[in-house]
């Protein structure tokens, strides 16, 4: 089942900076992240082993999630929230803001074979 994490964010009259540290449930092992997206939906899989987080760094857009028993829609409209996708969770990523970019940690390195794009 998806999770929503609260980020850290610090503020002053610099700036803003989130962190990320000691919150997520696994060990960074590849970063991407997507950006430039059209109208297209992206994901549409779930895994065999990987778990990934979620943060949409600019922009918005919407994660949408099946595990086989709830069916859940995510808005990730602020670099402060981490949404985290386990290995069951059947995801689509769509309506992205034309500037959105979508920060991805995942726990795995690619691996083909680890992809399932058979809905529930």
């Amino acid at each position: 089942m998806p999770k929503l994490l609260a980020l850290n964010e610090y503020k002053d009259h610099r700036g803003s900076l989130s962190v990320i540290e000691k919150i997520l449930p696994f060990e960074i092992k590849r970063v991407f992240y997507i950006y430039d997206v059209d109208e297209s939906i992206r994901g549409n899989h779930r895994h065999h082993k990987t778990i990934q987080a979620a943060i949409c760094i600019k922009g918005s857009c919407i994660i949408s999630n099946d595990n086989g028993i709830n069916k859940e829609a995510f808005l990730l409209d602020t670099p402060t929230k981490c949404l985290i996708l386990n290995p069951e969770d059947y995801h689509s990523m769509h309506n992205f803001t034309s500037d959105a970019i979508l920060l991805v940690l995942a726990s795995e390195h690619f691996d083909s074979k680890d992809y399932i794009y058979e809905p529930y």
